[in-house]
């Protein structure tokens, strides 16, 4: 399932929940969650460039590029030097299916899958699970690719509490064993359910759909919060407003869960690639890559956690994310997070300024901690860089949660961040 285009034409863009609830409904894979993104900006003007291909941009002018059908770089062109980055990834903790996936038990039939990410693998038994990803197809000697989400559900079932009795005292699912989900019992081939193609990239994933909770309706639990909150937030800050400094930029890359080291990740040359062509495309007395990128600011947009209301005992002493404080501001010594003084002051007067309530989050030193495309993304461009997010809790889980006042905050946040003029010279940097 995707987002029709009179979804997203009949909607209105003022900050309201339903827009975010059905992306995250319906964007089951990094493919579809870049797929209902080139629907949205179809839908409001912007113009689809090829890697292959020469391109021509204009001041004023709204384009995107995509890479492999997961992930997808969006922007505006203003006037003046630098580029104002909002990154964020497409993926999700899921499973995804081997070759040959297939396996018996009689008289059942099974799904061979194998972890995608680090998720809470028991969060995902007894859900809802679609297959959703990409098939492969041969046409006329020609290999195309298309989106897939099955119309059919498939179940990871529990063993009962009568055969391991210890379950609630210990239980550590084995990927091999524990985490296949049940296809079915009848003859027909798998390849033959999906009408044959030449290779898949499918993945067993939630399709348990947005929920609120609270006595105020105050949370929203979802499968993909992590990181499809950001994405679409990205996108509808894009959308929200003309350029007029600098090119506004949202890129949604794919890959982050597994290490972002993929040809569409933050580690690939995607996002520098697409940064120098369009400095060269729009430079008319020759680009000058290096110092447009030093004159340039990257969001990097993943989520935090919150403050959990049972392990209070888990997070910082005085940097302790809450949901419903508004945008988190990260910070790590080791450089797992982009921030530093710099970078965060930037974020932080640019947010004072909007009147955007923001927070800072620290890991507790004496626990690992998580880390985000940023730091990888400036392995291929080296900009000066802060990490952002909403504060959630169950990051990793089947079903996740966060605060719908954060989002709003976070949409007024990146707003008014591609509004702002921002002019750096070294350690001082002037916003406009």
């Amino acid at each position: 399932m995707s987002i029709s285009l009179a979804f997203f034409r009949k909607k209105n863009y003022n900050g309201g929940m339903e827009n975010l609830l059905r992306y995250l409904e319906t964007s089951y894979t990094a493919y579809q969650a870049v797929e209902n993104a080139k629907t949205l900006l179809l839908g409001h003007g912007f113009v689809p460039l090829k890697e292959r291909e020469e391109w021509a941009l204009s001041a004023g002018g709204k384009y995107f590029v995509e890479r492999n059908g997961s992930a997808l770089i969006a922007f505006t062109v203003g006037s003046g030097k630098g580029f104002k980055i909002v990154a964020s990834h497409t993926d999700s903790p899921c499973l995804k299916l081997k070759e040959n996936p297939v396996t018996l038990s009689e008289p059942f039939k099974r799904l061979n899958a194998e972890p995608y990410g680090g998720g809470i693998w028991y969060s995902f038994f007894d859900r809802n699970l679609k297959l959703a990803g990409r098939l492969v197809r041969e046409e006329n000697g020609c290999l195309r690719a298309e989106n897939y989400v099955s119309d059919f559900s498939v179940v990871i079932p529990s063993l009962a509490i009568h055969m391991q009795r210890d379950v609630n005292e210990k239980f550590a699912p084995n990927p091999q064993i524990d985490l296949l989900p049940l296809l079915g019992m009848d003859d027909v081939e798998f390849s033959a359910l999906l009408k044959d193609p030449v290779s898949f990239d499918l993945y067993a994933v939630c399709a348990e759909p947005p929920f609120t909770s609270g006595d105020g309706g105050e949370f929203v639990s979802s499968p993909r919060v992590d990181n499809l909150t950001s994405v679409y937030g990205s996108l509808e800050a894009l959308l929200a407003g003309d350029c007029e400094a600098g090119v506004n930029v949202a890129a949604c890359l794919d890959g982050e869960e597994i290490g972002s080291r993929t040809f569409q990740g933050a580690g690939s040359d995607f996002l520098k690639n697409t940064l120098k062509r369009i400095e060269a495309a729009l430079c008319k007395k020759g680009a000058d890559w290096e110092r447009t990128a030093a004159n340039s600011f990257l969001i990097s947009l993943d989520n935090a956690h919150s403050l959990h209301p049972n392990h209070p005992e888990k997070c910082d002493l005085t940097n302790r994310a809450v949901m419903g404080g508004g945008v988190v501001i990260k910070g790590h010594a080791g450089g797992a997070y982009t921030t530093d003084a710099l970078s965060s002051s930037v974020v932080k007067t640019i947010f004072k300024r909007a009147g955007v309530k923001y927070q800072t989050f620290f890991n507790r030193s004496d626990m690992r901690s998580g880390s985000t495309l940023g730091a990888i993304s400036l392995g291929q461009a080296g900009i000066l860089s802060a990490d952002l997010g909403l504060a959630q809790l169950a990051m990793h889980s089947a079903v996740e949660t966060f605060a719908a006042s954060d989002y709003a905050e976070l949409r007024r946040g990146l707003e008014a961040f591609y509004r702002s003029a921002i002019k750096i010279d070294g350690e001082t940097v002037e916003i406009g």
